[in-house]
């Protein structure tokens, strides 16, 4: 099997993943507050990718060495101010974003929120504009006009029972405030990850460090303190918070990194872009989510709009050398 498609395997079970562990994570919010689900699934992540590292230096891992650094002494030449860089952007990016996304998924359901998640594209592309002067151009526009379309027109439908058309809306302008953090955190990282030889794994978890100390300071300081922290205690809501964790928190993200390493970039941000399919799928088989007419224009809008904001200046400057 080649390096290729080894890749594209990769970046479409990133998607699956993703897919499965958004639907584990709204099971989980029905019983789990967002902030213990947050801190819960970061403190996973950062077992499991501290086994991945250890593995790596222990036995030298190939597939495993280009994203730990291997045995090579990196750090001496990593300035401080990026270690700084890469606690503010966990703090923004997993502790504050991401408890953010799980209320949102309390609040509009999976099949709902893959729509706010498409917006993800854009926002970065606008949030990478002002921060590092990146170009935009008339694709990327014309994508945010799509994907903008796209939530006005779910925001439209038809709530749940249990949901009035006002937390429908409080729950689109959570997720959309998720996202916006979560790029500012990601264009934060950006500069650090670009780093020659700087290990991706080792960022990763420093990121989700700064973020579960942030989290598990808000918790401590919280008068629902003890409720917060039962999260870790063994518990019937483990048969969804260890899944979810477990898929989103780690396998979702390292399929991801292994996608982008092993196959073209364009082809593998394709592949997880399909977890938009995949969760709308699963919310509607698992969580008997209504899939209605209103809901699959507004899927198909956003990823038209993703599609056209990731690859449409390509085909233009493709046309252009034509």
């Amino acid at each position: 099997m080649s390096s290729d498609t080894v890749g594209q395997i990769c970046a479409l079970s990133a998607a699956v993943s993703w897919a499965l562990a958004l639907v584990f994570f709204r099971k989980s919010g029905e019983r789990v507050h967002p902030l213990a689900l947050n801190m819960f699934k970061n403190v996973v992540g950062i077992i499991m990718l501290v086994l991945v590292i250890a593995l790596a230096y222990a036995f030298d891992v190939p597939a495993l060495t280009a994203a730990t650094g291997g045995t090579e002494s990196w750090h001496a030449n990593i300035p401080a101010t990026d270690y700084y860089l890469l606690i503010i952007s966990g703090f923004l990016g997993i502790a504050v974003a991401d408890t953010l996304l799980f209320r949102c998924l309390n609040l509009v359901g999976v099949s709902m929120f893959v729509i706010v998640d498409c917006t993800y594209s854009p926002i970065t592309l606008l949030v990478a504009w002002w921060f590092l002067s990146e170009r935009l151009q008339w694709p990327h526009l014309v994508g945010g006009v799509l994907i903008l379309a796209a939530i006005l027109l779910g925001a439209r439908a038809k709530p749940p029972p249990d949901r009035t058309p006002g937390q429908m809306t409080v729950g689109f302008i959570i997720g959309i405030l998720y996202i916006f953090l979560m790029a500012v955190g990601i264009v934060l990282a950006k500069p650090v990850f670009a780093i020659d030889g700087f290990p991706l794994f080792e960022a990763t978890v420093l990121r989700l460090i700064a973020g579960t100390v942030a989290l598990a300071a808000l918790s401590a300081a919280s008068p629902r303190r003890r409720e917060l922290f039962d999260v870790f205690r063994p518990s019937g809501t483990w048969k969804y918070t260890l899944p979810g964790a477990l898929l989103g928190g780690f396998l979702a993200m390292v399929l991801w990194i292994a996608g982008f390493k092993y196959t073209e970039t364009a082809v593998a941000a394709i592949l997880n872009q399909t977890s938009v399919i995949f969760a709308a799928v699963f919310a509607a088989v698992f969580l008997k989510e209504r899939m209605t007419g209103r809901k699959t224009a507004s899927i198909v809008f956003a990823l038209l709009g993703v599609l056209l904001v990731q690859f449409g200046p390509a085909m233009l400057d493709g046309l252009g050398r034509r």
